[in-house]
């Protein structure tokens, strides 16, 4: 995506100042005819490809819908298991507020348009930090915080019809963080 282009795209999603996103450059393979194998440099030494050729994907996301595999993304022509956002919290507030944390993830949850299966938190009484996990239908939020950095890390694995952003957006909304990086990843490449 042309960089012009990935402002516009956070400004259509309401990503506003305090959202940092990292565009992950995704490279997805896909057998073709061997005679078309090429030889990949990888960390300084020759891999072969194979039969391997690079795809690049462009499009919106929808869950497939009409056959057993509602639960599959389609993203930019190709089908995904799940989208996976990796979301790095900094100089937020209420890292160590067990209740802040358990509402956030199950308005997360909620906002993303996912079915809450369990919320479990775990705090740790040394440096006030907690762990927890929502379980989803669709996957699950984690979190992991780390009061005295004022930071926190959170994965939001998601398949189906979700929209793992707004689930983004509520965490901002709970900490109130000074900064929050957000890296997009679409895992699985089904097909």
């Amino acid at each position: 995506m042309p960089e012009g282009d990935f402002q516009s795209y956070r400004n259509s999603i309401g990503l506003g100042k305090n959202f940092s996103c990292i565009p992950v450059r995704r490279v997805a393979y896909r057998r073709v005819p061997h005679e078309w194998g090429r030889r990949l440099k990888l960390g300084g030494r020759y891999m072969e490809k194979g039969n391997l050729a690079p795809l690049f994907d462009a499009g919106h996301d929808v869950a497939e819908s009409g056959s057993e595999h509602e639960y599959l993304l389609h993203h930019e022509g190709a089908c995904y298991a799940g989208r996976h956002l990796l979301v790095d919290v900094w100089d937020g507030e209420n890292l160590s507020n067990p209740d802040v944390i358990d509402g956030a993830l199950r308005r997360g949850a909620e906002a993303a348009g996912a079915k809450l299966l369990h919320v479990h938190l775990h705090e740790f009484s040394e440096n006030g930090g907690v762990s927890g996990v929502a379980v989803l239908a669709e996957s699950h939020i984690s979190i992991h915080t780390w009061p005295e950095w004022n930071y926190a890390a959170v994965d939001v694995f998601m398949c189906g019809g979700t929209d793992p952003i707004k689930a983004a957006d509520v965490l901002r909304e709970a900490f109130k963080p000074a900064r929050l990086d957000i890296a997009d990843h679409y895992r699985g490449r089904i097909r």
